[in-house]
């Protein structure tokens, strides 16, 4: 009989670290119920609320990001971080973890840092394809850094990296919803071609405008659209589908069934974080991607070339949005070779297995 384990789940920040946190955690108790589980996040962070919803419990620290943009802002960086690393190492005293994981966010540092100083086991899941400074550095005593895109040994050391991917929503692992279906889930015509406009639980600015300015061209392809605003930019968009009077735009300021939504869709217009480009591959959408200029190390803009550079999905600049965006979507909803083309490729980076596959690494860790 293995013995019970006790587990201590680092990071947040974003949606896109917290989700695959908590699919960790599920699989790790899908796998021995009686694992003993403990994350640990940012005081003011999304994951304080996301994670006890999910049925965890949470430790907060008080760390922040350090500002690049505004070096005035740091001023209380150094406090933050030093009671950040004490209160971490109490937790994992008090705790007496198995194991450590960090799966990015600001929590993640001074949690998986004091766990190499107690001799904690530890393991990192980077998201995305540039790793930021905090993991590549945590990666030199951690036991196995999993990654979700190849060609990481340029951030990690190359015996460490285990490809599981990132783990996604359950709903879209094995999506089986029929696209006609869909569409009238959505008020649309089944069998008209859909584009589907997504920027994240908060929306887009840029890409929002972009689409509110040239919605009358979109149209104009014969097409129907599903257009996730946000919650800054659905009065706007309503305002804009209204004066236009058509039924062919559903607009939403947040997309709970993103299954029937992906299930919908024929092209799909998307920011590139890491949970983004992973569903978008599992799914296998011809996908525009439109990465946020001011994401930390610019990682997004890496994720959104990963692909590209193998033909795996279209990248725009949002500085580009007014100039190509309409004309990319013109060209893709015209050439039905590119668009086969563009879901055979993305196809090729799903890992729909990766939540299973990073806990297998865990255990095999935690077994020896």
């Amino acid at each position: 009989m293995k013995k019970q384990l006790k587990i201590i789940i680092s990071g947040g920040g974003t949606g896109g670290h917290i989700f695959p946190a908590v699919a960790i955690a599920n699989e790790i108790k899908r796998q021995r119920p009686d694992t003993e589980i403990l994350f640990v996040g940012a005081l003011g962070k999304m994951e304080m609320e996301k994670v006890p919803k999910a049925g965890y419990e949470i430790v907060g620290l008080p760390i922040a990001g350090f500002n690049r943009s505004n070096m005035l802002a740091n001023f209380s960086f150094p406090v933050k971080l030093i009671k950040s690393l004490l209160k971490a190492y109490r937790v994992l005293k008090n705790f007496k973890p198995d194991m450590a994981i960090g799966v990015g966010g600001f929590a993640s540092g001074p949690t998986l840092r004091m766990a190499n100083l107690l001799g904690i086991k530890t393991l990192i899941q980077e998201q995305n394809s540039y790793a930021g400074v905090t993991n590549k550095i945590l990666s030199k005593k951690a036991q196995k850094v999993c990654v979700a895109y190849p060609e990481m040994e340029k951030f990690f050391p190359k015996e460490k990296i285990v490809f599981t991917g990132n783990p996604v929503r359950s709903d879209l692992i094995d999506l089986k919803i029929d696209s006609g279906e869909a569409k009238k889930h959505f008020g649309l015509e089944p069998d008209r071609k859909t584009l589907l406009i997504v920027g994240g639980s908060l929306g887009a600015l840029s890409v929002n405008k972009a689409i509110a300015v040239g919605l009358q061209q979109l149209l104009n392809l014969d097409i129907q659209i599903i257009w996730q605003t946000g919650k800054t930019f659905i009065d706007q968009a309503k305002e804009k589908t209204a004066n236009l009077q058509t039924s062919r735009v559903y607009v939403s300021d947040f997309i709970y069934e993103m299954d029937q939504a992906y299930a919908a869709a024929d092209i799909v217009i998307s920011r590139a974080g890491a949970l983004s480009v992973s569903e978008l591959s599992l799914v296998g959408k011809p996908a525009i991607l439109v990465p946020f200029p001011f994401a930390a190390e610019d990682h997004q803009t890496q994720n959104a070339l990963s692909l590209s550079s193998k033909e795996a999905a279209v990248l725009i600049k949002d500085s580009e949005l007014n100039d190509k965006l309409i004309d990319s979507v013109s060209e893709l909803v015209s050439n039905k070779a590119r668009l086969s083309e563009l879901c055979e490729n993305i196809k090729k980076f799903a890992k729909p297995l990766a939540a299973k596959e990073i806990v297998d690494q865990i255990f095999s860790i935690t077994d020896k």
